[in-house]
């Protein structure tokens, strides 16, 4: 990707206030993939809040290993 936007740093192309339409789009879809994959789609408000749960769910599956 960053071959397409060689004067972007990764924090532009990270960042949706500046970062290129299209890869706004490709980040949205990603994240209600992943969202709907496991379940929260319409149940968590955020992308802070899937990751939150995701890590939970990590934390869980580690612990005692």
């Amino acid at each position: 990707m960053m071959l397409q936007y060689p004067d972007c740093s990764l924090a532009d192309l990270y960042d949706e206030a500046v970062m290129p339409p299209e890869l706004r789009k490709a980040h949205q879809l990603n994240d209600r993939a992943v969202m709907e994959a496991y379940g929260f789609w319409g149940k968590l408000n955020s992308e802070s809040e899937c990751v939150a749960e995701l890590m939970g769910m990590y934390r869980e599956m580690t612990e005692g290993k």
